[in-house]
């Protein structure tokens, strides 16, 4: 995710020389400035000192070590601090951080890597109408920014557009199946599957009319699609989906609860 924000600001024309990327491994800092000619460090109390934005890209396992190795410059600097890591809440991203930062929770999606992304926000009361701006700025370079009204509502976000991509990759896992099942070859069961979802999410994106009723479109009574979608109903897929991101929902909720700093995805 840190390499999609900083190819997307790239590609939306930051200027390169403010923008800064820590990490520990070489061969990451490397390929960054390589690729995208940006600046690069393995301190992280570095880029702080000279960012007035500093973004929080780290495993939710690593977080708190990374935030209280860093207290002393953030409350120093005090930045605006972004953060993109899964399950960690407001309330403990101020106590690692020492307190009282403006700070705004991302949960970002993988699209992001091709600035096809949605990322959903919340801000705590430290973030100025300024700062929220620039959070926005930031996020929409890599697709779609929205903000919440409530810190909570990230755990339903994270299950349905965060864990979203691995639903629409597994649909499309078996329509392929189904295709080669069919006697298609790989490829031309790669190919239908693939641009059949693209088609049909472009299709939704740009109707005015829900999803349900796009489907009953292409339904036509007794046809080849109401024989499919006549299975489909009968399994109880549509409740299957509803049900796994209700858990996911459960499960991100419950990663969110123990202020351990040893939280995993």
């Amino acid at each position: 995710m840190a390499r999609s924000l900083v190819g997307g600001l790239v590609a939306n024309a930051f200027d390169r020389d403010s923008i800064q990327v820590s990490d520990p491994e070489e061969t990451a800092r490397l390929h960054i400035a390589e690729n995208y000619g940006v600046r690069v460090t393995q301190i992280n109390e570095e880029v702080i000192a000279n960012s007035s934005i500093v973004i929080l890209a780290v495993k939710p396992n690593t977080v708190r070590h990374v935030l209280n190795s860093a207290e002393v410059e953030l409350q120093h600097n005090r930045p605006l601090l972004i953060s993109i890591a899964a399950g960690i809440q407001l309330r403990d991203l101020d106590t690692w951080s020492g307190g009282t930062l403006a700070i705004v929770r991302v949960m970002p999606n993988t699209p992001a890597l091709i600035q096809k992304g949605i990322s959903a926000m919340f801000a705590n009361d430290q973030v100025t109408s300024t700062q929220k701006e620039q959070a926005q700025t930031i996020l929409s370079a890599v697709g779609k920014a929205i903000w919440l009204s409530e810190e909570s509502a990230l755990d339903a976000v994270t299950a349905v557009s965060g864990s979203g991509p691995a639903y629409f990759f597994y649909l499309i896992e078996a329509i392929e199946q189904a295709a080669k099942n069919l006697g298609l070859n790989s490829e031309t069961a790669h190919a239908l599957a693939i641009e059949t979802a693209v088609g049909s999410a472009l299709l939704a994106a740009q109707s005015d009319e829900p999803a349900a009723e796009l489907r009953k479109r292409v339904t036509s009574p007794g046809g080849v699609t109401e024989a499919a979608v006549n299975t489909l109903e009968t399994a109880g897929v549509k409740n299957s989906f509803i049900q796994a991101i209700i858990a996911g929902q459960r499960r991100s909720v419950e990663m969110s609860k123990p202020a351990s700093g040893a939280i995993d995805q």
